[in-house]
């Protein structure tokens, strides 16, 4: 009979290598992922404009719950991203840079009331109601926050791309351009209090309106960037950059609009920056330009389409994309339940996305699942969720449980390794 042995030095490299494949690298963790908060910090959704209840303290509740559970306080969830649209109305008619730039307006008509015009009241109340909602998180941990379509100062319809009220798709309001972030850094800008001297903020564009953040889960670090709406060229300049000032890091990229219901790359004709600016990107191009281009981006979050949807591209090196789509802000159960009529008075009843993440094992996974901070509740647990929401969401013809495996699944990362095995 045969005995194999192994020398000494052998032996303490195998049970070496067993123990440090044995213990977490990254240990589990949750991100948490706010979807567009607008309808919360509405001026209108307060009690003292005649709403059953006050919209802010809901935003407030969703603020409190994630400051509750982060890792500092002992929970798991280690970073947020807010994914745009944090408050409804604008401040201004345009923007001074754009009218430099030879850019003009013609009034809004044919369809919200948010597009009517600007709101003194946007300054008022909705930007303080939004900062005083993330001053809850201030030195919790580390987040981000993106500027949605509603977060610009001037939202106006360009004279030559009029409306046409005769077609049935959205050019029947015309073609509409946003301009102007005053609104937006007086909140959020690289030298506010949330980010000025904050080592986890590691760079900044435009004031602020492109960041990126690093964050460390155990042994392991994550890069985030956030994109601002329809990225212009010089953002993705920028955060090329800073992708390649931390190569390899596994990076997630939020930005306001991206994805749409059915997985597609959104196609919003009637607020596409890009055809009216050659400077903007729309997503099919910040995704040739940008993710496709950087293997190091291995997922990609955003809001502004009401409902959910996930996608798989594989990019240029043959790696998946992971790319997720919520917002909630149609929702209005809540408001419902206190007997308000109006269907349009929407607010988001609270949900939210947590996704948690699982890197250790064999197969590296991710966790999605839905909660709501009014409800305490994940969106599983309630059984008229799908009652409540499916048709309003454009989802009647999905059997309730399709419906609800689009708001809690879970994705394995079967290419993590081979592109971040050693980060």
């Amino acid at each position: 009979m045969k005995r194999f042995r192994f020398a000494a030095g052998t032996a303490l490299a195998l049970l070496a290598s067993t123990t440090a494949m044995a213990q977490p690298k990254c240990g589990q963790f949750t991100i948490a992922m706010i979807p567009d908060t607008q309808n919360y910090t509405d001026y209108t959704h307060q009690k003292a404009a005649g709403y059953p209840l006050d919209g802010v303290e809901l935003f407030y509740e969703q603020m409190r719950w994630i400051a509750a559970n982060a890792r500092s306080a002992g929970g798991d969830i280690v970073f947020a991203t807010q994914v745009g649209d944090v408050w409804q109305h604008y401040s201004e008619w345009t923007d001074p840079e754009h009218e430099v730039r030879g850019f003009r307006a013609m009034p809004n008509s044919g369809s919200s009331e948010v597009a009517e015009g600007p709101r003194k009241e946007t300054r008022a109340f909705e930007i303080p109601a939004a900062i005083r909602g993330f001053e809850i998180l201030k030195g919790k941990l580390p987040f981000s926050v993106v500027p949605g379509n509603h977060d610009y100062d001037a939202l106006w319809t360009d004279p030559a791309y009029p409306p046409q009220p005769e077609r049935k798709d959205s050019l029947r309001i015309g073609l509409r351009h946003l301009g102007g972030l005053d609104g937006f850094r007086s909140a959020f800008s690289d030298q506010s209090e949330f980010f000025k001297g904050q080592p986890w903020y590691v760079d900044a564009h435009d004031g602020g309106a492109d960041s990126a953040q690093l964050f460390t889960v155990g042994k392991c670090r994550f890069l985030h960037i956030g994109l601002q709406f329809d990225a212009p060229d010089a953002s993705l300049a920028w955060a090329k950059r800073v992708l390649h000032r931390f190569p390899d890091v596994p990076t997630i990229v939020s930005t306001h609009k991206y994805l749409d219901r059915d997985g597609s790359h959104a196609d919003t004709p009637a607020l596409d920056q890009s055809i009216l600016d050659h400077r903007d990107n729309n997503p099919q191009m910040v995704w040739d330009k940008l993710i496709s281009e950087n293997d190091q981006i291995f997922l990609v979050l955003s809001g502004h389409i009401g409902g959910q949807g996930y996608s798989v591209d594989h990019n240029l090196a043959g790696h998946e994309v992971h790319q997720m789509l919520a917002d909630y802000q149609g929702r209005w159960q809540v408001a419902k339940e206190l007997g308000w009529k109006n269907a349009n008075a929407t607010l988001g009843d609270g949900w939210m996305r947590l996704l948690t993440f699982r890197l250790d094992g064999p197969k590296p996974s991710v966790q999605v699942r839905t909660w709501s901070t009014f409800y305490k509740k994940f969106s599983t647990e309630l059984p008229d969720y799908a009652a409540w929401y499916k048709a309003h969401e454009g989802m009647a013809k999905l059997s309730d449980a399709e419906y609800l495996k689009r708001d809690d699944f879970s994705f394995e990362l079967p290419d993590y390794r081979a592109r971040f095995g050693r980060k």
